[in-house]
């Protein structure tokens, strides 16, 4: 199980048809494969041999797709940098996984070079930015692959390290999730199968590469030997334009980019004809959002995906034929049934196996679950004892096999798509020093899914205002993470049976009128 043997077969069969386009710049498969085996080479004279690490800062572009594959073909192992994250959440990421090389992009090469001062393990910087070369450790991408010749795959494989992708924490500190070979073989092929990818689908990526969501397509699409369209970042405008000049046959989005696009008020003016599937996931669909969807787009079909960064990323399936308007329509509030390498079960509290309608949390088993947590032994121990993944998500079967996750057993907050732990947030407003007391909830949000709301005591004698405390939070935290709303009491907030602070109660006047407290 290699992730890049999907390259080696496109390339001996199809090497002239087309695998990767962006606005600027189209590659045939048998170019893609030269470009990969040159840039492992490059890697390769960096010291990448056998497991060492190699993050990626980068915006979309062919150069991400290249990376997700050259470093494995390397020997290496891929690590995406949130580009979203502060300077300071970046530098302890890549301080925690001591990559020696980092690849960048004009967009993000002054982070890049000030990650590689803070970072002293960085022994080479790979800019794909014309004309950046020249200073110390600072390669030039395209005139540094030129200079090389193709090398050999390095033949890892199966439960060899892949991929770490980070995702936030509990405990406030980053967690870096390790995804084998087998674990995105494995979802890639499953979830190909289950969309119906072959090697006339051309998908679009759209959201950031440096999500596994994303990441993990890039996969699914090369194993099956489909094409690649990728755009710098999401534009609802740009997103169309691409659909329809390229003929993108799948597409995958979160909620929230699908509200955009349905406000943009000349929608119906683009040619959406190739379109045939939309898959969503990340973060709970609205209702109202799907109808309008399956409304507004009757010839397309669309499928649900159930996961997190742990699973690689997919769990369950909504398929499209459960989309379809002769399916019972209370099936669209569900994460659908679990693909065909996962066992899912509903757990109590000791770990037994609950009853279809009986709610508990969500644990999941198979060859799809992560290797671990980077340098967290214990907390690994943890989530995966008994052989099972603890998803954190609370939720239900029903008597069909379906899935329905009704609440976040962690203190998790998933806005636009992104997954903030609240405990981030407070430890951030906990540092200002006017702040006395606060809380950090997810409250329902129209457009975003659900929104960050603080909840704040003031120190005495203190008129520290709503802006103000933004202002210092996306100081410390990235802008995403950051509270969009905020609420001043003057009376301490209230406790729980064990004296901490109770978020059950702050929740309950926003979600109180909900039927499920994710949104």
């Amino acid at each position: 199980m290699q992730l890049t043997a999907g390259l080696r077969k496109a390339a001996s069969f199809r090497a002239d048809d087309v695998a990767l386009v962006t606005s600027e710049r189209s590659f045939s498969h048998g170019e893609m494969l030269d470009r990969v085996a040159r840039l492992a080479s490059v890697f390769r004279r960096l010291g990448v041999t056998g497991g060492e690490r190699v993050a990626i800062l980068a915006a979309n572009g062919h150069e991400y797709i290249e990376c997700y594959f050259a470093v494995l073909w390397a020997g290496g192992v891929v690590v995406p940098i949130n580009s979203r994250f502060s300077l300071a959440e970046m530098i302890e990421q890549v301080t925690d996984a001591e990559p020696i090389v980092l690849v960048s992009d004009r967009s993000f090469l002054d982070s890049a070079l000030q990650l590689a001062d803070a970072c002293r393990g960085i022994t080479a910087v790979v800019a794909a930015a014309p004309g950046a070369a020249g200073l110390p450790k600072l390669y030039d991408y395209e005139a540094a692959l030129a200079d090389e010749k193709p090398c050999a795959d390095a033949g890892r494989g199966n439960d060899d390290l892949a991929c770490l992708f980070y995702t936030g924490g509990t405990t406030g500190r980053a967690k870096g999730v390790m995804l084998s070979h087998r674990n995105l073989w494995v979802n890639a092929v499953v979830t190909s199968l289950s969309f119906g990818f072959d090697e006339t689908t051309v998908a679009l990526h759209a959201g950031p590469l440096f999500h596994l969501g994303a990441g993990a397509r890039v996969y699914t699409t090369s194993i099956m030997g489909g094409r690649h369209v990728v755009i710098p970042r999401f534009a609802p405008k740009d997103v169309l334009a691409a659909i329809s000049h390229h003929k993108v046959t799948v597409a995958t989005f979160v909620p929230t980019m699908l509200g955009m696009i349905l406000q943009l008020p000349d929608l119906d003016s683009y040619d959406l004809s190739s379109l045939k599937l939309i898959t969503y996931g990340a973060s709970p669909m609205p209702e109202a959002v799907l109808q309008e969807c399956l409304r507004r787009f009757p010839s397309i079909r669309f499928g649900q995906s159930y996961g997190m960064t742990e699973l690689s990323p997919v769990a369950t399936i909504l398929s499209p034929d459960d989309h379809l308007p002769s399916a019972p329509r209370h099936r669209l509030r569900s994460a659908g049934r679990p693909v065909v390498s996962a066992e899912v079960r509903i757990v109590d509290a000791e770990d037994r196996q609950l009853k279809p309608g009986e709610v508990g949390e969500v644990v999941v088993r198979g060859p799809m679950v992560m290797m671990g947590y980077w340098k967290q032994p214990e907390l690994t121990a943890h989530v995966l004892r008994g052989g099972w993944m603890h998803t954190g998500d609370s939720g239900r079967f029903d008597t069909e096999g379906y899935l329905y996750i009704s609440d976040r057993i962690k203190d998790m907050i998933i806005t636009g798509g992104e997954n903030v732990y609240s405990i981030e947030v407070e430890n951030a407003i906990a540092a200002h020093p006017d702040v006395l007391q606060c809380a950090v909830i997810g409250v329902p949000h129209a457009k975003w899914g659900e929104a960050v709301h603080a909840v704040v005591v003031r120190r005495p004698g203190s008129s520290l205002t709503t802006d103000e405390l933004i202002t210092f939070c996306r100081s410390v935290i990235a802008d995403y993470k950051s509270p969009r709303s905020i609420e001043f009491r003057d009376d301490p907030l209230p406790l729980s049976s064990v004296n901490k602070i109770n978020k059950a109660a702050l929740r309950t006047p926003y979600w109180s009128d909900k039927d499920r407290r994710v949104n």
